[in-house]
Order: C-alpha cells, then sequence, then structure tokens
C-alpha cells in the first residue's frame, strides 16, 4: 500500500435534527469533519499509510481531533498544537425540497492562523507516494495561497504526485481570487478533481451547447497537459434525500463513467465528494483499469451517504462488495 499525506483544516461540525432550524436547535450533532480528513480517513480504511497535516488548539476539542483521526487509523505526527481555537462549522440539515445549508465559524482558527510552513523541518513528505490538498485552503487567506504552492512544489520537488480537489466555497473567496490560484498550482497537479461549472467559472473554457463531460475534461487537459486523472461526479437532485449520482473519470486521455445509483434515502451528504475522491486514490493506487477505478470511486461515495459524519466508513472489501451486489439483502 501506499503513503500519503493530506494536508487542510479540521472542524468541529454541528449539525441539527432532520425537520429543526437552527435558530430553535435545542441540540446539535457533533462531528469532525474536513475535505483533506475525510479523504486521509477514507484511504487509512483501504489500507494505506495516511498521515494528515494540519494545526489544533491544545483543549478538549482539540483531543477529539486526535481521537478521531486515531480511531480511523490516520497518524497525528504531523498535527501540530498551538493557536485557541478549532474552527466550527453548522448544518441546518435540509428535508424534501428544503436544501441544508451551512454557517462557517472558522475566522482566527489555529490552522487559518497559519503564515509559514510548520513542518519545514518534520520530513513531511519523506517517502510519501500522493499529497493531497483543496482548494479550500488557499481560500483561507493570503498567506495560505502562497504556502499552499509552496508545500506543493516542495512535495513535488520530494517525488510526490499531487492530488488537488478544486472545491470551490464562495462563502471563503470569490471567482476571481480562485482563477488566479488556479492558474499556479494546477500547472504543478497530477490528480485533480474538477467538474463543468470549474471549467466554465475557473479555467475561463468556453461554453459548448450541448455538450458532454468529455469536452470539458479535454479542454482542461489542454490547459494543463500535466494532469493525467481528472474526476468528479455528477449529481441530480430530486429532493433533500432522493438523489441520484454518477462518477466520471478522464484517464489517459479516455472518459470513464459509473453507473447512475439512485441514493433515495440519504442519511448524511455531507463528505461524499470526499469520499469519492479518496475512492479514486485509492484506485489509482491499486488498479489498472478506469472503468474499475471510476466505479470503485463512485459506490463508496453512494455508500458514504448512508451514515452520519464527514467521513466515509467503509473499507476497501466492503465497497467492492457493494459494487458487485444488486440487492439489500442482509450479508450473512
Amino acid at each position: 500500500m501506499a503513503k500519503v499525506v493530506t494536508l487542510g483544516e479540521i472542524m468541529l461540525r454541528l449539525s441539527t435534527r432532520a425537520g429543526t432550524r437552527l435558530q430553535r436547535s435545542e441540540s446539535l450533532f457533533a462531528h469532525y469533519g474536513g475535505g483533506e480528513a475525510n479523504v486521509a480517513v477514507s484511504l487509512a480504511n483501504y489500507g494505506h499509510e495516511v498521515y494528515f497535516a494540519s494545526k489544533i488548539p491544545d483543549n478538549s476539542l482539540g483531543s477529539g481531533v486526535v481521537e478521531h483521526l486515531r480511531r480511523s487509523n490516520v497518524s497525528t505526527k504531523f498535527l501540530l498544537k498551538g493557536g485557541e481555537r478549532l474552527g466550527t462549522y453548522y448544518v441546518e440539515s435540509g428535508i424534501g425540497e428544503r436544501s441544508s445549508k451551512v454557517l462557517y465559524d472558522r475566522a482566527y482558527s489555529s490552522f487559518a492562523q497559519i503564515t509559514e510552513n510548520e513542518w519545514a523541518e518534520l520530513g513531511l513528505f519523506e517517502g510519501v507516494d500522493i499529497f493531497h490538498v483543496s482548494g479550500i485552503t488557499p481560500a483561507l487567506s493570503s498567506s495560505w495561497r502562497a504556502l499552499t504552492l509552496e508545500l506543493i512544489t516542495t512535495a513535488k520537488k520530494a517525488g510526490c504526485k499531487i492530488s488537488f480537489d478544486i472545491n470551490f466555497r464562495s462563502k471563503l473567496w470569490t471567482q476571481k481570487e480562485a482563477a488566479e490560484t488556479l492558474q499556479v498550482i494546477l500547472p504543478k497537479v497530477d490528480y485533480c478533481s474538477a467538474g463543468k461549472l470549474d471549467a466554465l467559472y475557473l479555467m475561463g473554457i468556453e461554453e459548448k451547447e450541448q455538450a458532454d463531460l468529455m469536452y470539458y475534461y479535454e479542454k482542461i487537459q489542454a490547459l494543463y497537459p500535466n494532469l493525467t486523472a481528472i474526476y468528479s461526479t455528477k449529481r441530480v437532485v430530486h429532493s433533500s434525500d432522493v438523489n441520484d449520482l454518477t462518477g466520471t473519470l478522464w484517464l489517459d486521455k479516455q472518459y470513464f463513467e459509473s453507473k447512475m445509483h439512485e441514493l433515495d434515502f440519504i442519511i448524511d451528504r455531507v463528505g461524499g465528494g470526499d469520499a469519492f475522491a479518496g475512492g479514486i486514490l485509492h484506485a489509482l493506487l491499486t488498479m489498472s483499469n478506469g472503468q474499475d477505478m471510476v466505479d470503485f470511486a463512485t459506490a463508496a461515495a453512494a455508500l458514504k451517504h448512508t451514515v452520519y459524519g464527514d467521513d466515509n466508513q467503509f473499507s476497501a472489501i466492503e465497497v467492492e462488495e457493494f459494487m458487485n451486489s444488486n440487492s439489500s439483502k442482509i450479508i450473512r
């Protein structure tokens, strides 16, 4: 198995019960999560040697983060301690035609306050196969925009493959800021999570009427020929708890698409994209067939929708069993 480092901010997530507005909630469900941490958990579940790099306060919430990661077999060797607060976000759970809403409270967090490479002397990238980071990290501050590029450059020099999930969040930065940052980061990336909207609004690719996703993948790779894999999901939302999910992958200039998964009773959608990304990275490390890769990743994402919390809780064997099963009968 491979050695992987993911880096980003992990936060405390507080969620309402379905059918309850945030302002009227008398209790909230607590989970720890964040895009890069969720990917780390997935890859650890699949048997890889995984390290999560971040910074947390030295208090009980920080201790909760450590316990969460260690329970999932993610190494905390590069989890720094310092600062005064753990970022928090609130989820008002949607139901029926009402979608879920997210409220961030992450300003001045321990991770967001970092201004220089605090892992410089720790051997962060020694023997590492993949370094994974997302667009959420450079969105946090101008310091983090420069530092994300520095870390990617350092990882690349150390021989790592670079995995980057664009993961645009309009509540964190503007399209213009994101586009300018992508122009300097993407030339150093090997594997990228990007879809049609990223191509149109962050990369300046011209829209083509009735063009399928393969057209946009081709245009993205024309802009960044260094990209060897581009991937994303297509989601049709019928209601908050009924979605159709299809995975897509552009690999070696070939397009692959999974079967459509009918998610007809979603427990928790948060982290589904991270489960897909973790599935793709595992597949790139262990499989040779593009169709198998996208089928595995989409199955992993579909399974994530069946459990509470941000992270995938299934092993590779369980994902493969789900892929190959055509029913929901009890597994005895």
